[in-house]
Order: structure tokens, then C-alpha cells, then sequence
């Protein structure tokens, strides 16, 4: 069983570490203009987007043209790996 809790704990670790890095290639392709047919940059804004547009909905996070989104979905996204990790670990703990 702990092999089980480890593989998970290896398996949430790589996601939330793909999805920050591709957060972050976002962040940085939109301070230049990039060509919106380019399949890369397709890919980062249509799997970035939808979690994105969420939370600009909710929180007002564009300060003079500058648009912080990326910086506090980051944020959230690092509390969120923390708080999985720390339970999977738990719970491995447990059995």
C-alpha cells in the first residue's frame, strides 16, 4: 500500500509542476505580441484560460494595464500542491 501513496504523491507532485511551468510560459508569451495561430500558443492560453477567466471574474487582479491573474493563480496553485501533498503523505502515513 505504501507504494500506492507514493506513486500518487509522485503523480499530484508532476501535475501541479507541469501546470506551473506552463502558467509561468504563459505569463511570459503575453509580454510579447505571439502569433495567435502558433500551436504552442494556442495550447497555453486554451489549457491557462479557463482558469484564468475564473478568476478574473472574482478577483479584480489588472492594476494600469497589468494583469496579475498569473501570479495569483501561481500563488493558489502552490497552496493547493501543498495541502494534497501533506494529506496524501498523511494518509500514507496511516495505513
Amino acid at each position: 500500500m505504501q507504494v500506492f501513496w507514493s506513486a500518487l504523491y509522485q503523480v499530484v507532485s508532476l501535475v501541479f509542476q507541469v501546470y506551473i511551468f506552463i502558467v509561468i510560459a504563459r505569463a511570459l508569451i503575453s509580454w510579447v505580441s505571439p502569433d495567435p495561430s502558433n500551436p504552442i500558443v494556442r495550447f497555453l492560453y486554451n489549457v491557462t484560460e479557463p482558469v484564468l477567466a475564473r478568476m478574473r471574474r472574482y478577483l479584480p487582479l489588472q492594476f494600469s494595464g497589468i494583469d496579475l491573474s498569473p501570479i495569483a493563480l501561481l500563488l493558489a496553485l502552490s497552496v493547493i500542491e501543498q495541502i494534497l501533498l501533506r494529506t496524501i503523505a498523511q494518509l500514507s502515513r496511516g495505513f
